[in-house]
């Protein structure tokens, strides 16, 4: 909190009564603990309530569009699977989903349903993240050692395939960089299961507690007009009774084979978020239990195709959306039949879920501001790019 300025109005008369307002700007960043990366907040307040609130972005912007232009798509996968540090995988998803499509390539059997079930292994993963910082920041300590220690589970078997722990750098045009490790599939059916054993610990913690609940029920409701105007979409959307995902409504990878549920709420509070994440984590580990199980019955097979020594995508362009963790990521590509595309547009979900906070923080107290901000789901890395 960096700057305090305060305008007093006083009115004078004959006989009148002294009239004092006080605005307060306050600036909550851009290094504030609970903003998830260098966001600032301009905020307008009346006392102890938020008059109006202004995201400023940009301190994060790193000209990721622009270096993908520079940069073959071997290349581009690494810078883009870290706009959003949670969510990898599928980051790198959306680039070579782009050039497949343009490519008019056809990818393996096993590199489709392993890519599946990557997916909802990173999803898992981005999830546990919030269900356990999210309550750290309303001051619940205990929640974040157990969502860490899930997390730990899938991330072993997401560094035993892949040799990172964040940045994986699996995929492949045309596939994945290689084929699954002898046992993998076994120690990864064993981690979720133990991942659902240990969910009930997490719901019993919070989702009954009275203090998280009077802290979260009711606050910051969103209402399903506003998240139309500004494009949210994710756990966010899905919370105000938007009952939409790409998975289920735009299959891509494997989703149309696999029934997936779509968790919804209609109140649209903070709450409501939490909730709809938390079962879309159960819904992310029964899709990869299903995806676990098919692979098993699939026959050996390549998991990727032979690619020339230099790929160059045909001329064109195509625009490919993925349900990431956070919502919908969009990636519009655009070749001159060159290595390197024209242009790579990146349509990033946390961008519009902050845009909204100008409409949802005003009328609210500066106590309810963190767990505002908190349910929001967004990582600064994804706005800025």
């Amino acid at each position: 909190m960096h700057e305090a300025m305060t305008e007093r109005m006083v009115g004078i008369g004959a006989g009148a009564k002294e009239l004092a307002t006080e605005d307060m700007i306050l600036n909550i960043g851009p290094q504030h603990p609970s903003t998830h990366g260098v966001l600032r907040l301009r905020l307008m307040l009346d006392g102890e309530r938020i008059g109006s609130a202004e995201p400023i972005i940009g301190y994060m912007h790193r000209g990721a569009e622009k270096l993908f232009e520079v940069r073959d798509y071997r290349q581009i996968i690494m810078l883009a699977n870290r706009h959003d540090w949670l969510s990898a995988f599928a980051n790198e998803l959306g680039v070579v989903l782009a050039a497949e499509r343009m490519l008019g390539m056809e990818v393996p059997v096993r590199a489709v349903w392993a890519r599946t079930l990557l997916a909802e292994l990173n999803r898992a993963l981005n999830h546990l993240m919030f269900l356990g910082s999210y309550p750290l920041e309303l001051g619940a300590i205990t929640p974040m050692f157990y969502a860490f220690r899930e997390r730990e589970l899938i991330q072993a078997v997401l560094e035993e395939i892949s040799g990172g722990r964040m940045h994986y750098m699996f995929n492949r045009v045309g596939g994945l960089k290689e084929d699954l490790p002898a046992g993998w599939l076994g120690r990864a059916g064993q981690a979720v299961a133990q991942v659902r054993s240990r969910l009930p610990d997490i719901e019993g913690l919070l989702l009954g507690n009275d203090i998280f609940l009077a802290r979260t029920r009711g606050v910051g409701v969103l209402d399903r007009q506003t998240i139309m105007q500004y494009g949210v979409s994710g756990p966010i959307a899905r919370a105000s009774g938007v009952d939409f995902d790409l998975r289920r409504d735009e299959p891509y990878l494997a989703y149309g084979e696999l029934p997936v549920k779509v968790a919804t709420r209609t109140a649209g509070d903070c709450h409501a978020r939490f909730e709809v994440l938390f079962e879309q984590l159960k819904v992310s580990l029964d899709l990869a239990d299903a995806c676990l199980a098919r692979l098993a019955e699939l026959p050996p097979g390549p998991i990727n195709q032979r690619l020339p020594k230099v790929l160059k995508v045909p001329e064109g362009h195509t625009y490919a959306w993925t349900e990431s963790p956070l919502g919908i990521n969009g990636y519009y590509l655009v070749s001159r039949g060159e290595k390197t595309p024209w242009r790579l547009k990146l349509r990033s979900a946390s961008y519009s879920n902050v845009q909204v906070l100008r409409e949802i923080l005003p009328g609210h107290l500066v106590a309810d501001m963190v767990a505002i901000l908190g349910s929001m789901f967004f990582v600064v890395g994804d706005i800025d790019r």
